[in-house]
């Protein structure tokens, strides 16, 4: 397969700073490298950046940001968009805010090959609010509403020309969700498995039923990993911590099964945030986990020590 990896230092979406180190740290981690020796084409196009802001205003006082944030969308739908036509995207973030951009975009590719896109959301939070509902004001808690098409972004956010249908939105490692959040979700039909699920069923069992709707359906899968899905206690590397979270083995088998399937065509890797890792340990997990999702197998995995 021929890989893509797109850097966005992103952070204007988050509260804490740090972000925008991200792509360094997973090269450093050697993404690249990894997946080159799996057999892989990769070619690394770069950071990408922002440059005029448009005058965008909110009545909602505690939105930060907004103008970063609709130019990095409206940015992003363009390089997704472009670069899903080249191989497979990888974005390396970058606060989820991100996504926002990179779904949208990979949503109109989709559209142009007559295929449905999934996405499959692994992450401790919904980011199902609007510019209306948030009350941090941090938009990197906002991309998953803005994708399927919720309402309140028009004039604010740019046209989302492709909205994802939210049945074909698969939520897994949820544990911190707001009530306004929590009232739009139970109006949706976004699929949310929170960690209590996982104890009770299992996450294989969960990602295969998702999985076996993807193929059904002839869909194109996108995956979007944000740091905070896995237990604080593997990858620290994130300002959003949120304890019990998936561990090591149950990313890795995620991980494992998504490659089996086949169908994931992009790939997010958000909320990377090297100030607050310890010796690189949360870069060095993501590289392992994508590594996983591109065909490593158990037994090929390297050892390794902390």
């Amino acid at each position: 397969m021929h890989c893509r990896l797109i850097g966005i230092p992103l952070q204007d979406g988050a509260s804490q700073l740090g972000c925008e180190m991200g792509p360094s740290a997973l090269r450093v981690a050697d993404l690249k490298g990894a997946l080159e020796e799996l057999g892989h084409d990769v070619t690394d196009i770069g950071n990408v950046t922002i440059s005029a802001l448009p005058d965008v205003r909110h009545p909602n006082p505690s939105v930060r940001n907004l103008p970063e944030i609709a130019a990095w969308t409206k940015l992003l739908t363009e390089v997704a968009y472009r670069e899903s036509g080249a191989g497979m995207p990888i974005f390396m973030g970058g606060d989820h805010a991100l996504s926002a951009g990179t779904v949208a975009g990979i949503s109109r590719r989709a559209a142009e090959k007559g295929r449905p896109l999934f996405v499959l959301w692994l992450d401790a939070h919904t980011d199902f609010h609007t510019l209306d509902s948030t009350k941090s004001g941090n938009l990197h808690g906002l991309p998953a509403a803005y994708y399927t098409g919720r309402p309140g972004f028009d004039g604010y956010m740019p046209q989302l020309s492709h909205p994802v249908d939210p049945a074909n939105v698969c939520m897994i490692g949820i544990r911190s969700v707001d009530p306004a959040e929590r009232a739009a979700l139970s109006e949706s039909a976004v699929t949310v498995h929170d960690m209590r699920t996982i104890d009770e069923h299992g996450v294989a069992v969960l990602v295969r039923q998702f999985l076996e709707r993807v193929h059904a359906a002839n869909g194109m899968l996108h995956v979007s990993l944000d740091v905070d899905f896995l237990d604080p206690s593997i990858a620290p590397a994130v300002g959003t911590t949120v304890p019990g979270g998936a561990t090591f083995r149950e990313a890795h088998l995620v991980m494992e099964m998504l490659h089996d399937s086949g169908l994931v065509t992009s790939l997010d890797l958000v909320e990377l945030n090297p100030f607050l890792d310890e010796r690189g340990r949360t870069a060095t997990l993501l590289v392992d986990l994508t590594a996983s999702l591109m065909g490593r197998k158990v037994l090929d995995r390297p050892t390794r020590s902390y």
